[in-house]
């Protein structure tokens, strides 16, 4: 999941591919490209330019693949997001694990996945919403979708304070831990994201009818 290192460009001359397998390449090296470059500009001063600089591509090809930059930067993120949401869904385990051990595993995969992608965090959790309104959208369904597989996890087995909804602890949660995070990659603290996974968890079981 990792798109600080781009793949290596394709040799020139007679390689051996086929036209698709070409065409997947440059597609490949155009979204890394993108990430990079908005992680390290922003959005806003990234340009595609900077991207087939980092790329190694024509402007002809990018635009082959793409309408502009907002296009290649959506379909850039939409791809990390869903390989991110693989990983977290791949964390929950088994449903007959008591609920806050299935939460302890959805916090610890998705603050080790963020601690170990800079490019990634910076990308889901500031720069998405210097993208225009498509991008924003995107982010929201996917902090969503992400409550929606808390909700999952706690559901099962456990009572909350004063009757909660699981939903919306879920959503609680999401919203607090989204800021929580946002916070930490924007003082540079990305590597120490997974220390909040106790306190995370914590808070949560604070929530539970049971003691």
């Amino acid at each position: 999941m990792d798109p600080d290192t781009l793949p290596a460009p394709l040799p020139r001359g007679n390689h051996g591919l086929s036209r698709e397998e070409v065409s997947a390449a440059q597609r490949t090296r155009l979204l890394n490209g993108m990430l990079e470059v908005v992680a390290e500009r922003g959005y806003a001063a990234a340009t595609v330019g900077a991207v087939l600089s980092r790329a190694r591509i024509s402007r002809q090809t990018f635009y082959e693949h793409f309408t502009d930059k907002q296009d290649c930067f959506l379909a850039a993120f939409d791809r990390s997001a869903d390989r991110f949401a693989l990983l977290i869904e791949h964390s929950l385990g088994s449903p007959k694990d008591p609920a806050l051990q299935r939460l302890d595993r959805i916090i610890e995969a998705y603050l080790g996945a963020l601690a170990a992608n800079p490019t990634l965090a910076r990308i889901f959790m500031i720069e998405i919403y210097a993208a225009g309104y498509p991008a924003v959208s995107r982010r929201l369904a996917r902090a969503e979708a992400f409550a929606a597989i808390l909700a999952e996890a706690v559901t099962i087995g456990r009572p909350w304070r004063g009757g909660l909804d699981p939903l919306f602890v879920a959503r609680a949660v999401t919203g607090a831990v989204s800021g929580l995070v946002t916070e930490q990659i924007n003082a540079g603290e990305i590597k120490s994201l997974p220390e909040l996974r106790p306190q995370i968890v914590a808070f949560v079981a604070g929530l539970s009818a049971e003691d």
